[in-house]
């Protein structure tokens, strides 16, 4: 049996290819670049992703958690995993076996990861994670001799990095950037001063990229760029570095049209009543898809090329929109939530929340249609 699309996402990868290619000539060649695929490439299909990025020689991705790196091994993609969140007590062995580069945030991890390369006879790399002022993951950056014991302690591993990860690199109305930044060199500087000095240095996510030349180091860290968002600068900030084309489109069916009068109350809990008489549109479409409740009465989308409000409340399958823009509309007629002309930024200023969000929240129950 057939079966019809009621709402699907359109991912074009060539959109995702034409990011990471302004990423890499943004940088130049001698930063390497680890492509953030976590949260499935941040709504967009993990597995799709890397290998179009596999496509063009990137051969390090980076995740959040080993099943996201399964996933990928298991579809074949290659070269260097790095697990951002690190693994949990009893995960070495699989982290070990999937060939994983883990990022650990405390010396239990270091200690655990030790013994497995120890057990499999090979040197494990990691990734150590100083925090210099997000308070949440890493080491405390303020004791460098403790840092250069545990680095020293894991006799079996190979150090291949050493982060941090900068809280709000598009903000130049703050110092916290460059404190952070005067934090981690300080740490760099004590370890090399022991002798201590891993393959990659690194701090750059999406908005340093953007912003912050001097932050680009020996590897970076792109994440929702490649995906066509980078966050505004707030200050006295120079121009983007970037340049981006958002990759997902998304988009629903007219399942019904209703007419209505003037004065009737529209979805759960009447929360909204017509001015006039009008005609409502019954989309396929709810929050069980990722479409926020918090946009009833609020969001908008496109049919036609005509912006429609969303009336009444966002429910699980359905979601309702006044077509007074459109009279010509009709049920099967395209919607689009999000595109071109109506992007997750925009969606994202209306839920005071930021474009990752948005994307990350499409749940798989809508379909990922990929353009290559």
């Amino acid at each position: 049996m057939a079966v019809t699309d009621r709402t699907y996402a359109r991912v074009d990868l060539r959109a995702v290819v034409s990011n990471y290619r302004s990423i890499r000539r943004t940088i130049g060649p001698h930063p390497e670049i680890l492509a953030v695929v976590k949260a499935d490439a941040y709504g967009h299909g993990g597995v799709a992703v890397a290998r179009a990025l596999e496509e063009q020689d990137c051969r390090r991705f980076a995740v959040a958690c080993l099943a996201e790196a399964a996933e990928l091994r298991d579809s074949g993609i290659g070269g260097e995993i790095a697990v951002l969140g690190g693994f949990l007590e009893g995960e070495e062995k699989m982290a070990s076996e999937l060939r994983l580069t883990p990022f650990v945030q405390d010396e239990g991890q270091v200690e655990r990861w030790n013994r497995q390369a120890r057990r499999a006879d090979r040197r494990l790399p990691y990734h150590l994670e100083v925090d210099t002022g997000m308070s949440r993951c890493g080491f405390d950056d303020s004791d460098p001799e403790r840092l250069a014991a545990v680095v020293r302690s894991a006799e079996y591993l190979s150090f291949a990095g050493l982060a941090t990860h900068h809280a709000a690199a598009e903000d130049f109305t703050s110092p916290q950037c460059e404190e952070q930044q005067l934090r981690f060199l300080k740490v760099v500087s004590a370890l090399a001063g022991r002798g201590l000095r891993p393959k990659y240095l690194h701090c750059a996510n999406s908005v340093a990229l953007a912003y912050r030349a001097e932050l680009d180091m020996d590897l970076v860290r792109p994440g929702i760029s490649l995906y066509g968002y980078v966050a505004a600068a707030r200050g006295d900030a120079p121009a983007s570095r970037l340049r981006l084309t958002p990759a997902l489109e998304w988009k629903t069916r007219i399942q019904l049209v209703r007419p209505v009068a003037a004065g009737a109350l529209v979805g759960y809990n009447g929360t909204y009543r017509t001015a006039a008489p009008t005609r409502i549109g019954v989309l396929s479409i709810g929050y069980g898809d990722g479409l926020d409740r918090r946009l009833s009465n609020r969001g908008e989308v496109v049919i036609g090329g005509r912006r429609c409000p969303i009336v009444g409340l966002v429910s699980m399958d359905i979601a309702l929109v006044d077509l007074g823009n459109v009279p010509q509309a009709q049920p099967g007629d395209e919607v689009t939530l999000v595109g071109a002309s109506l992007d997750a930024a925009e969606m994202a200023s209306l839920l005071d929340t930021i474009p990752l969000e948005v994307l990350c929240r499409i749940s798989k129950r809508v379909p990922r249609i990929y353009v290559s």
